[in-house]
C-alpha cells in the first residue's frame, strides 16, 4: 500500500505550494500513456468555456489522449471497493491555465465503472462517460488496450491499439515541452452554474519513460471536433505507476462571476 501521506513530504517538484488544507481522495495510475498531438491554438482555444485561458507551448496547443489503468480509488480510508476503486480509464485533454497556475482542461474521462462515472460526474463536474474497456499485459511488455464509449447521449469514441515504455524511467527537465506536458498538479471543471472550479492534487514528479505505441483507432476525440491527424503522436510517453492524493474542488479565482 502507498505511502500516501508520505508524498507531502515530496513537494520542491511542484510550481505553487502545496494546499493547506487535508487532502481526501486517494489514486494510483498503472500503464499509462502519454500520446500527444499539437493543433493551431485557435482550434482548441475556442473549445474552452469562460474563464480558462488556453496554455500553449512555441506557440502551439496539445491534446493528449492517455490510457491506463486506476487502483485504490477512493476517498480516505476508502478506497478498497470492488468495481469502484479499481478500473480502466482514458482520458482526451488540453492544457488551460488560470491565476497563473497551469493546469488540465478534460474533454472526456471514460471509464469502466458505473458507479466511478457517476460520482465523479456528481460530485467533481467531470465528463466522465461509461466505456467498455479492456487492458491487458501481453508478451515483451505490451499493453493491449481497448475503450468503446457507451454512455447514452454521448460522441462516439473508439480507442484500439497496444503500447510499452522503452529504456529506464527518468524525470523530465524544467523547460521542455515533456515537463510542461505532464508536470501539472491541478484540473479545471465547469460546475452546473458555469463556474471554473480547480481541483488540486499531489505525486512525486512523474517517473517518464520513452514509448512506442501501435495505435490501430483514435477516435476519441472526434466529438468535440478536433479529430487526430493521420500522422503518429508527436510526443510518446509511458509510465508504469504513480501514487496520487487529490483535494475537493475550489472556485478558480479567476472564473467569471454568475
Amino acid at each position: 500500500m502507498p505511502d500516501w501521506s508520505g508524498l507531502l513530504e515530496h513537494h520542491g517538484h511542484r510550481p505553487y505550494p502545496l494546499p493547506e488544507r487535508a487532502w481526501h481522495m486517494t489514486m494510483s495510475w498503472l500503464d499509462l500513456l502519454f500520446a500527444h498531438w499539437s493543433f493551431a491554438p485557435e482550434t482548441v482555444a475556442a473549445l474552452l468555456p469562460p474563464g480558462l485561458e488556453l496554455d500553449t507551448f512555441d506557440g502551439r496547443a496539445w491534446l493528449g489522449v492517455v490510457p491506463f489503468r486506476m487502483q485504490d480509488v477512493g476517498p480516505r480510508g476508502l478506497n478498497w471497493l470492488p468495481s469502484v476503486s479499481a478500473f480502466p480509464e482514458l482520458n482526451v485533454r488540453t492544457y488551460v491555465i488560470a491565476d497563473d497556475r497551469p493546469g488540465v482542461w478534460f474533454f472526456s474521462l471514460d471509464a469502466a465503472s458505473r458507479v466511478a462515472v457517476r460520482g465523479a460526474r456528481i460530485g467533481f463536474n467531470l465528463p466522465y462517460y461509461d466505456a467498455q474497456m479492456r487492458c491487458e499485459l501481453g508478451a515483451d511488455g505490451w499493453i493491449d488496450y481497448r475503450s468503446e464509449r457507451t454512455h447514452d447521449g454521448a460522441p462516439a469514441g473508439v480507442f484500439a491499439g497496444r503500447y510499452r515504455g522503452v529504456g529506464e524511467p527518468y524525470v523530465a527537465a524544467t523547460g521542455t515541452l515533456e515537463h510542461w506536458l505532464t508536470e501539472r498538479y491541478c484540473l479545471y471543471a465547469q460546475d452546473r452554474s458555469g463556474r471554473i472550479r480547480r481541483g488540486e492534487i499531489h505525486h512525486r514528479q512523474w517517473p517518464l519513460r520513452r514509448a512506442e505505441a501501435e495505435i490501430e483507432t483514435c477516435t476519441v476525440s472526434d466529438g468535440w471536433q478536433l479529430p487526430l491527424p493521420e500522422r503518429p503522436p508527436e510526443q510518446l510517453h509511458f509510465v508504469a505507476q504513480i501514487d496520487v492524493v487529490g483535494w475537493l474542488l475550489d472556485p478558480a479565482a479567476d472564473a467569471p462571476p454568475t
